[in-house]
Protein backbone atom coordinates (compact mmCIF):
# COMPACT_ATOMS: atom_id res chain seq x y z
CA UNK A 1 0.00 0.00 0.00
CA UNK A 2 2.87 2.39 0.75
CA UNK A 3 4.30 1.69 -2.67
CA UNK A 4 1.00 2.66 -4.33
CA UNK A 5 0.81 5.95 -2.46
CA UNK A 6 4.47 6.73 -3.13
CA UNK A 7 4.15 6.25 -6.89
CA UNK A 8 0.61 7.53 -7.48
CA UNK A 9 1.46 11.26 -7.73
CA UNK A 10 4.40 10.80 -10.12
CA UNK A 11 2.27 8.37 -12.13
CA UNK A 12 -0.54 10.90 -12.58
CA UNK A 13 1.91 13.69 -13.42
CA UNK A 14 3.41 11.43 -16.09
CA UNK A 15 -0.08 10.60 -17.45
CA UNK A 16 -1.00 14.30 -17.67
CA UNK A 17 2.27 15.13 -19.39
CA UNK A 18 1.83 12.31 -21.90
CA UNK A 19 -1.78 13.33 -22.57
CA UNK A 20 -0.67 16.91 -23.25
CA UNK A 21 2.14 15.67 -25.48
CA UNK A 22 -0.21 13.43 -27.48
CA UNK A 23 -2.80 16.23 -27.85
CA UNK A 24 0.01 18.65 -28.79
CA UNK A 25 -0.92 21.03 -25.96
CA UNK A 26 1.53 23.58 -24.60
CA UNK A 27 1.63 22.10 -21.10
CA UNK A 28 3.54 24.95 -19.49
CA UNK A 29 1.10 27.59 -20.79
CA UNK A 30 -1.86 25.50 -19.64
CA UNK A 31 -0.27 25.13 -16.20
CA UNK A 32 0.44 28.86 -15.82
CA UNK A 33 -3.08 29.74 -17.01
CA UNK A 34 -4.53 27.39 -14.40
CA UNK A 35 -2.30 28.86 -11.69
CA UNK A 36 -3.38 32.38 -12.71
CA UNK A 37 -7.07 31.41 -12.54
CA UNK A 38 -6.51 29.82 -9.14
CA UNK A 39 -4.86 32.95 -7.77
CA UNK A 40 -7.69 35.11 -9.10
CA UNK A 41 -10.17 32.88 -7.24
CA UNK A 42 -8.14 33.24 -4.04
CA UNK A 43 -8.09 37.03 -4.36
CA UNK A 44 -11.86 37.06 -4.89
CA UNK A 45 -12.45 34.92 -1.79
CA UNK A 46 -10.04 36.60 0.66
CA UNK A 47 -12.16 39.69 1.52
CA UNK A 48 -15.15 37.54 2.48
CA UNK A 49 -12.99 35.22 4.58
CA UNK A 50 -11.20 38.06 6.40
CA UNK A 51 -14.53 39.64 7.32
CA UNK A 52 -15.96 36.32 8.43
CA UNK A 53 -12.94 35.44 10.59
CA UNK A 54 -12.91 38.89 12.22
CA UNK A 55 -16.61 38.61 13.05
CA UNK A 56 -16.14 35.14 14.56
CA UNK A 57 -13.26 36.31 16.71
CA UNK A 58 -15.17 39.34 17.99
CA UNK A 59 -18.26 37.23 18.68
CA UNK A 60 -16.32 34.65 20.71
CA UNK A 61 -14.21 37.15 22.65
CA UNK A 62 -17.09 39.50 23.51
CA UNK A 63 -18.77 36.93 25.77
CA UNK A 64 -21.90 37.12 23.66
CA UNK A 65 -21.91 33.36 23.15
CA UNK A 66 -22.19 32.67 26.89
CA UNK A 67 -25.04 35.19 27.22
CA UNK A 68 -26.94 33.54 24.39
CA UNK A 69 -26.36 30.10 25.93
CA UNK A 70 -27.78 31.30 29.26
CA UNK A 71 -30.76 32.92 27.54
CA UNK A 72 -31.47 29.75 25.56
CA UNK A 73 -31.36 27.48 28.63
CA UNK A 74 -35.19 27.21 28.99
CA UNK A 75 -35.47 26.16 25.34
CA UNK A 76 -32.57 23.72 25.56
CA UNK A 77 -34.04 22.21 28.72
CA UNK A 78 -37.30 21.69 26.86
CA UNK A 79 -35.61 19.56 24.18
CA UNK A 80 -33.15 17.95 26.66
CA UNK A 81 -30.14 19.56 25.02
CA UNK A 82 -27.22 20.34 27.34
CA UNK A 83 -26.85 24.14 27.41
CA UNK A 84 -23.07 23.92 26.91
CA UNK A 85 -23.79 22.80 23.34
CA UNK A 86 -25.55 26.05 22.39
CA UNK A 87 -22.27 27.81 21.47
CA UNK A 88 -21.40 24.86 19.24
CA UNK A 89 -24.79 25.05 17.54
CA UNK A 90 -24.31 28.77 16.95
CA UNK A 91 -20.72 28.63 15.73
CA UNK A 92 -20.91 25.49 13.62
CA UNK A 93 -22.65 27.20 10.67
CA UNK A 94 -20.04 29.95 10.80
CA UNK A 95 -16.66 28.36 11.40
CA UNK A 96 -15.31 24.84 11.33
CA UNK A 97 -12.17 25.67 13.31
CA UNK A 98 -14.05 27.55 16.04
CA UNK A 99 -16.57 24.73 16.38
CA UNK A 100 -13.77 22.17 16.46
CA UNK A 101 -12.18 24.11 19.32
CA UNK A 102 -15.52 24.02 21.16
CA UNK A 103 -15.87 20.28 20.60
CA UNK A 104 -12.36 19.78 21.98
CA UNK A 105 -13.37 21.72 25.09
CA UNK A 106 -16.53 19.63 25.44
CA UNK A 107 -14.45 16.46 25.16
CA UNK A 108 -12.01 17.72 27.79
CA UNK A 109 -14.73 18.78 30.22
CA UNK A 110 -17.33 16.05 29.74
CA UNK A 111 -15.57 13.29 27.85
CA UNK A 112 -16.18 11.98 24.34
CA UNK A 113 -18.51 9.22 25.54
CA UNK A 114 -20.72 11.56 27.58
CA UNK A 115 -24.10 12.73 26.36
CA UNK A 116 -22.57 16.11 25.53
CA UNK A 117 -19.66 14.49 23.68
CA UNK A 118 -21.93 12.22 21.65
CA UNK A 119 -24.30 15.05 20.70
CA UNK A 120 -21.35 17.28 19.77
CA UNK A 121 -19.85 14.52 17.61
CA UNK A 122 -23.08 13.90 15.73
CA UNK A 123 -23.67 17.65 15.42
CA UNK A 124 -20.25 18.14 13.85
CA UNK A 125 -20.93 15.39 11.33
CA UNK A 126 -24.47 16.41 10.43
CA UNK A 127 -24.09 20.17 10.05
CA UNK A 128 -22.13 22.37 7.66
CA UNK A 129 -20.11 25.54 7.94
CA UNK A 130 -22.85 27.32 6.04
CA UNK A 131 -21.62 30.92 6.12
CA UNK A 132 -18.06 29.89 5.31
CA UNK A 133 -19.22 27.74 2.41
CA UNK A 134 -21.47 30.47 1.05
CA UNK A 135 -18.68 33.05 1.40
CA UNK A 136 -16.18 30.84 -0.42
CA UNK A 137 -18.32 29.42 -3.22
CA UNK A 138 -20.55 32.40 -3.89
CA UNK A 139 -17.58 34.76 -3.49
CA UNK A 140 -15.46 32.86 -5.99
CA UNK A 141 -18.33 32.77 -8.47
CA UNK A 142 -19.06 36.48 -7.94
CA UNK A 143 -22.63 35.87 -6.75
CA UNK A 144 -23.85 38.60 -4.39
CA UNK A 145 -27.46 37.51 -3.81
CA UNK A 146 -27.64 34.22 -1.91
CA UNK A 147 -31.46 34.18 -2.23
CA UNK A 148 -32.92 31.03 -0.71
CA UNK A 149 -29.62 29.26 -0.24
CA UNK A 150 -29.00 30.75 3.19
CA UNK A 151 -32.45 29.88 4.52
CA UNK A 152 -32.33 26.32 3.20
CA UNK A 153 -28.80 25.73 4.50
CA UNK A 154 -29.61 27.10 7.96
CA UNK A 155 -32.77 24.97 8.06
CA UNK A 156 -30.62 21.92 7.27
CA UNK A 157 -28.18 22.92 10.03
CA UNK A 158 -31.02 23.31 12.54
CA UNK A 159 -32.34 19.91 11.51
CA UNK A 160 -28.87 18.40 12.04
CA UNK A 161 -28.61 19.99 15.49
CA UNK A 162 -32.05 18.81 16.58
CA UNK A 163 -31.53 15.32 15.19
CA UNK A 164 -28.19 14.98 16.98
CA UNK A 165 -29.96 15.71 20.26
CA UNK A 166 -32.82 13.34 19.45
CA UNK A 167 -30.55 10.51 18.37
CA UNK A 168 -28.52 10.60 21.57
CA UNK A 169 -31.37 11.32 23.98
CA UNK A 170 -33.88 8.82 22.63
CA UNK A 171 -31.76 6.14 21.01
CA UNK A 172 -28.64 6.30 23.17
CA UNK A 173 -26.10 6.52 20.36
Amino acid sequence: MEMISAYSVPFFIFIFLMYGFIKKTDIYDAFTLGAKNGLESVFNIIPSLVGLMAAIYMFRESGCLELIAKAAKPLTDLIHMPSELVPLGLLRPVSGSASLALVTDIFKNSGPDSVQGKIASIMMGSTETTFYTIAVYFGSAGIKNVRHTLFAALAADLTGILMSVLLVQFFGF
